[in-house]
């Protein structure tokens, strides 16, 4: 017999099937659909430091998992042609035209956190498939566009936080859903570094020239119009215009595992302190040290913790009325309280360990290789998504949150009728 191997799509012309007949699929997302031994087509906007290790993995998947880098785009040349020399791909220095290519499956953005919402509307406008790093946007507003046009285009969109490609969180809520730690009161999670003399002040590359090699305006974009300043294009981190700083580039790795955990969506009021206590010499607009108190509804509340000038760790865990779940490097260990082992009613799959403790050890990690596939295999296979745009949706809400608390000085509470933030 001999094999014939059909993708879907002629699959359902042979049959006769209309697209309207596929629940969930629309004529973009239809369009969109690979087969499963197709080969996934790749472009990446963004070959700065995030944009290369995005590049890395994919290359590292290239063989294995049937995927090429075909375009990369970038506004400073000399990353521009980096990115292609490794790659091979076509490079681009406008995304539109990067986005142009009608047979990419997926775009990668990488870019600073204030081009994320137009960019990710124009790549599903286009009819691709996305991966955007986290966070989706930069206002709660700018977030809620891009889930209905996500949900509209029947599109799949990847939100780049890592962590969610470690099975460990489902498996905790699991445990979580089923009892195991009692009624859930609070939660807390860090996310320290400790530098020298400043922070995340990125070396600077004198060759960049917004005269010669890179296109300053179109790095600007959306954001509020500035002189050349190398600072704010190498060390974009640090200034309000472009980062959320600390909460929406560290604290949303942290809360999301949290959220998928126990299970939550929006948090019912949020309050965010810190200030500059170390680097009081920096350029930096953000702060170097800030917390977030998270209220969700009926519980828990989550504390989030940072400092840039002290990384001694905190214990990530998930505090329960009968047990405390505390995260490891491996997995997780579920402790149960002193009031349930008085009282001998731990669960039944406790009973036979050790003080009726349960240790987890993950199969997965953080990591953006597991995080592509698992993508890929959604826009092969329809398989779900680790980290999709309502997980990423409740991330940015939170965070978005932390940032507005702080510059504001206001404790915030979420309007679930309305979907927006309000002064408490």
């Amino acid at each position: 017999m001999t094999d014939i191997k059909v993708n879907r799509r002629e699959f359902l012309n042979r049959v006769g099937v209309g697209v309207a007949a596929v629940p969930g699929w629309t004529a973009r997302s239809y369009s969109s659909i690979p087969g499963a031994n197709e080969k996934l087509l790749v472009g990446i906007i963004g070959c700065g430091k995030m944009g290369s290790i995005h590049l890395e993995a994919l290359l590292t998947l290239q063989e294995t998992d049937n995927v090429q880098v075909v375009s990369v785009c970038d506004i400073y040349s000399k990353r521009l042609t980096a990115a292609a020399t490794k790659s091979g791909a076509t490079a681009f220095s406008d995304y539109q035209d990067l986005l142009s290519q009608k047979n990419l499956d997926y775009a990668v953005i990488a870019t600073p956190e204030h081009w994320h919402h137009k960019m990710a509307l124009d790549t599903l406008a286009a009819g691709k498939h996305v991966y955007l790093e986290k966070p989706m946007a930069q206002t709660i507003p700018q977030v809620q566009e891009i889930v209905r046009e996500v949900k509209k285009s029947g599109l799949k969109m990847q939100v780049g936080v890592q962590g969610m490609s470690d099975e460990t969180y489902q498996v905790a809520n699991d445990y979580i859903r089923s009892g195991t730690l009692g009624k859930v009161v609070m939660a807390q999670i860090d996310y320290s570094r400790n530098y020298a003399d400043d922070f995340w002040a990125y070396d600077i590359d004198p060759e960049a020239d917004p005269n010669t090699n890179l296109n300053w305006s179109a790095w600007l974009g959306p954001a509020s119009k500035q002189p050349w300043d190398p600072r704010r294009f190498f060390q974009w981190r640090r200034y309000w215009d472009y980062s959320g700083g600390i909460a929406t580039d560290l604290f949303i790795h942290r809360v999301t595992r949290i959220i998928k955990s126990v299970g939550l969506t929006f948090p019912e009021h949020v309050v965010a302190s810190g200030g500059t206590w170390q680097f009081g010499n920096s350029e930096a607009e953000i702060p170097d040290t800030f917390n977030m108190l998270c209220d969700y509804p009926g519980g828990p509340t989550v504390s989030l913790i940072s400092s840039m000038a002290n990384d001694f760790p905190v214990d990530h865990v998930i505090r329960g009325h009968k047990a405390t779940l505390r995260f490891t490097k491996e997995g997780f260990i579920i402790t149960p309280q002193e009031l349930v082992i008085e009282n001998k009613v731990a669960p039944e799959e406790f009973r036979a360990q050790k003080l009726w403790s349960k240790v987890y050890r993950k199969k997965g990690a953080e990591d953006v290789i597991l995080h592509h596939q698992n993508l890929q295999n959604a826009i092969r296979n329809g398989s779900p998504l680790n980290c999709d745009e309502m997980l990423g949706y409740y991330g940015s809400v939170v965070t978005s949150m932390g940032v507005g608390s702080f510059r504001r000085k206001k404790y915030l509470r979420w309007d679930p009728k309305n979907q927006q933030v309000k002064l408490a």
